[in-house]
């Protein structure tokens, strides 16, 4: 069985470089998705992951994340997420799932192989560098997730030693924030989300940028994804115009700036304009004295490790439906990869079938490109936190 586990990763020069048909990068819920496909297709695969365990990205989580998709909703192809369907999994049981995805369909995952950098082989194959070596493939899947370089305005370098802060990210619990005025910074459902936690134990505020589309968790008895898959909403494609207006905002589930207000006494500010020793100024020239700045501001990508000609002029990735201009070379599991459950753990499958399709026909010798390039486009710079991914 190739479950997943520390292999040895030290090469000398003489040894050959291993080959594979395809190598993923990623053990996330995209990597592990598509592992199966790959499985169920006879491919020989490896699944590349940096850290020491599969779901790194959930495992960084606060310790009391719960989803904002039912169990129902966030299981991966060929296995149900278990428990109560109309229930929300906390982050803990999300870790445990992914383990026994990978452990269930026997996926060949090597932990602790981070890819240093991915090019062209001599031979028009991919060269995969690791730590101690180098891998061969056909074909490579980028299944990294939108959760990659943690984004801190500059702005916060204005703020004094003395000011405790750190991206939402390193944030774990309300014991670890200091005592005093907390400032958490982010408008989106992790900003709201964190403030809600910490006003039990701290006097908090939120600071905006941009005010976000507020819905219900629950509407008429109903989940709120029950509804936005039986409308049809949820399947509405990043070339729509639905999509394109929808893809670069985030949207508010279960919280809004009047119910943060009423219910945990927390006011909202306007957007953090500048910083100096312990003050923050805010874009309606107000200002604040803080002991803590948590920052909930999402990620940015960080493909610099790729050596291809797949990034536009911008650097943003190029791609439809995670299908490059680089034959045999796809992602996975990108926000608005194709759809608004493109980054949702329980909605991946259709990228996942779309793209292993790409895959087979260009290790079977086409190209999997596709053939209408004026639809590529650039995957958005700066990805909010969405908790349900």
């Amino acid at each position: 069985m190739n479950a997943p586990g520390r292999e040895a990763q030290s090469r000398t020069p003489e040894e050959p470089i291993e080959r594979y048909e395809v190598v993923v990068v990623g053990a996330g819920q995209a990597g592990l998705a598509i592992g199966r496909e790959l499985a169920a297709g006879g491919r020989r695969f490896v699944i590349l992951e940096a850290a020491p365990e599969v779901g790194a990205a959930w495992r960084a989580r606060w310790d009391s994340l719960v989803l904002f998709t039912p169990r129902r909703y966030s299981g991966l192809p060929g296995l149900p997420f278990p428990g109560d369907p109309d229930g929300y999994p906390n982050r803990d049981e999300v870790v445990a799932y992914l383990e026994r995805y990978a452990a269930t369909f026997e996926l060949p995952v090597r932990l602790e192989t981070a890819v240093r950098s991915l090019r062209r082989a001599d031979d028009g194959g991919f060269l995969v560098e690791v730590d101690g070596g180098s891998i061969e493939a056909d074909s490579v899947v980028v299944a990294t997730g939108p959760f990659q370089a943690p984004f801190v305005p500059s702005v916060a370098d204005g703020l004094a030693a003395e000011v405790f802060q750190l991206h939402s990210v390193g944030y774990r619990r309300p014991a670890d924030v200091p005592a005093g005025r907390v400032l958490v910074v982010g408008g989106g459902n992790t900003g709201f989300q964190l403030a809600k936690e910490l006003s039990a134990t701290h006097d908090v505020e939120l600071a905006v940028g941009t005010k976000q589309t507020p819905l219900p968790q629950r509407f008429l008895g109903r989940d709120l994804f029950w509804w936005l898959t039986k409308t049809g909403i949820l399947a509405k494609t990043v070339d729509t115009r639905l999509g394109r207006r929808a893809r670069d905002r985030d949207t508010l589930i279960g919280s809004s700036p009047r119910e943060l207000r009423r219910r945990h006494g927390v006011p909202v500010r306007p957007r953090v304009v500048s910083a100096e020793g312990r003050t923050v100024g805010l874009a309606d020239g107000s200002e604040l004295e803080v002991d803590a700045v948590i920052w909930a501001t999402g990620y940015r990508p960080d493909h610099s490790w790729i050596r291809l000609p797949v990034f536009g002029d911008d650097g943003r990735l190029r791609h439809v439906r995670g299908v490059t201009e680089a034959p045999g070379l796809f992602f996975l599991g990108l926000s608005w990869q194709h759809t608004r459950g493109s980054a949702l753990v329980g909605f991946v499958g259709d990228d996942v079938a779309y793209v292993a399709e790409k895959v087979a026909a260009h290790v079977d010798g086409g190209t999997g490109v596709p053939s209408d390039p004026d639809t590529i486009h650039g995957a958005p710079e700066t990805v909010g936190s969405r908790e349900g991914a």
